[in-house]
């Protein structure tokens, strides 16, 4: 209402359907919940839990984070983007998986938010797959004397760009990504900062990755 905004708004709990054989489920790589020291860290090992040092703060838990294979409910999605502004795949969405009898479970896991971001976009056909994140640009040499915003790549320079190391593991290098598989469908895709979310759109702000 602040906003002006007067369109319906909606939230999808959505249900993301993962392989239960993707070899993540084989190195847990995802950190979540609270901190905990080291020795917290080597009781909780003992009962079955994998831990891991992060970044100096402490040890967390992490849980295996698998490929986004189908978004279910895409339908009724479909049906709502209509009139509708719809929230979902939240966290990257409820990781499940079929079973032999085609009966669909639940699993301990954490799916990546742009690999689902991205699967969403691919499966309801949107002609742009905007990720937004705290910074305004995509940045090279990113916080050194030669640092280069990125305001309009192509696929060949953004894979480039990745081969070189260019983006840090967790944070910019999945969305980069997600942007390179998506712009490779012939569409476009922009990283950018929440503020400027409606001028990238307008081609005045963030970074655009085209084919």
């Amino acid at each position: 209402k602040k906003r002006g905004i007067t369109a319906n708004v909606a939230t999808f709990l959505t249900m993301v359907e993962v392989d239960k054989y993707d070899k993540a489920f084989e190195k847990p790589t995802k950190p979540i919940g609270v901190f905990y020291s080291e020795e917290e860290a080597k009781q909780l090992e003992e009962k079955g839990f994998t831990m891991s040092e992060d970044a100096g703060r402490g040890y967390r838990r992490v849980v295996p984070s698998p490929e986004p294979k189908v978004i279910h409910g895409i339908e009724e999605i479909r049906r709502l983007i209509d009139e509708t502004i719809v929230i979902s795949s939240g966290g990257g969405g409820i990781p499940v998986y079929r079973d032999d009898s085609g009966l669909l479970h639940g699993l301990e896991a954490v799916i990546d938010k742009d690999r689902s971001g991205l699967k969403l976009a691919q499966q309801i056909n949107a002609d742009v797959f905007m990720m937004l994140t705290d910074v305004p640009n995509v940045f090279i040499n990113f916080g050194k004397e030669n640092e280069q915003k990125l305001s309009r790549i192509t696929v060949e320079e953004a894979e480039q760009y990745v081969a070189e190391g260019q983006f840090p593991a967790g944070s910019m290098l999945p969305k980069m990504q997600a942007a390179i598989e998506f712009a490779k469908l012939g569409k476009e895709a922009i990283i950018c900062s929440l503020d400027q979310a409606a001028a990238a759109l307008d081609g005045k702000a963030g970074t655009r990755i085209t084919k």
